[in-house]
């Protein structure tokens, strides 16, 4: 096919010129594919999704980002500017996999956590990476030996440490990482308990009280501030309670910014320290 007939077809509206490299054979709004075709293509040979397009591609969920990344080759210098793509030039020789090209979930997760201004951000997709069964503590920490040196290699280490632990969640993390550094000792997570009604249910954090009886400790994230999610909380709570059962909640930015304050309400409960 001729430039000229190329040129024709995009002046009479039938194809659609995307950038100074890439034609689109169809007309109206592109579909998330095909804007990350264009962006790996506009940006020539070598170059694949990477960081959360790369995850999401890989199937990870909840994790969206309206801009595209593209991990490019630095030999080949940046490519000039594309609307919603954000261009990455690596030395890293990662090999693609997929279509369109990407690169694998275990890079994609570590170079995005590495790159993100915070921190939590960068917890919590390796926490979802595992949670969701796309890879595994094991394979990060590989990755991370392959990646280095790479920036806030340590808090990642420390986090998928917590991760391989059983901590699947950033709530859980950081009631890990709160009785560790408060000398707790470590709850039991995600218990099977039946409720008064007898529907199975899944407790966040137990402890075994010297007096016998169990803390549950229920982590409330900001959806559980809605009203529908709030009175079912409640109702969940009343289900669960039993005379040797007691439970307490907090949320999730106080196990964040104020750990000390529900360690010290912990321990005052009969939370043991740790052994």
């Amino acid at each position: 096919m001729t430039r000229w007939s190329i040129a024709h077809r995009v002046a009479s509206e039938r194809w659609q010129l995307l950038s100074p490299t890439v034609v689109a054979t169809v007309t109206g709004e592109l579909t998330d594919e095909q804007r990350i075709w264009n962006a790996v293509l506009h940006a020539g040979p070598g170059a694949m999704a990477g960081g959360l397009t790369a995850a999401s591609l890989a199937g990870l969920r909840n994790w969206d980002r309206d801009q595209i990344t593209v991990l490019v080759p630095y030999e080949r210098g940046r490519p000039s500017a594309l609307d919603g793509v954000g261009f990455v030039r690596s030395r890293r020789r990662l090999r693609s996999v997929g279509s369109p090209p990407r690169c694998r979930v275990e890079p994609a997760v570590l170079l995005f956590a590495a790159s993100d201004r915070s921190e939590r951000s960068a917890q919590g997709v390796l926490a979802a990476a595992v949670q969701q069964q796309l890879t595994s503590p094991q394979r990060l920490l590989e990755w991370l030996d392959r990646l280095a040196p790479l920036r806030r290699a340590a808090t990642l280490r420390r986090a998928v440490e917590d991760i391989e632990g059983g901590a699947q969640s950033l709530a859980e993390m950081d009631v890990r990482r709160m009785c560790r550094d408060l000398g707790l000792a470590r709850p039991t997570r995600q218990v099977k308990r039946r409720d008064a009604d007898g529907r199975v249910r899944y407790t966040d954090c137990e402890w075994r009280l010297p007096s016998g009886r169990i803390l549950v400790l229920e982590v409330d994230g900001g959806f559980h501030m809605e009203i529908e999610h709030w009175e079912d909380d409640l109702a969940r709570q009343r289900a669960l309670t039993a005379p040797d059962r007691i439970i307490v909640r907090c949320t999730a930015r106080e196990l964040r910014d104020e750990p000390e304050r529900v360690g010290r309400d912990l321990r005052a409960l009969g939370v043991p320290l740790a052994a």
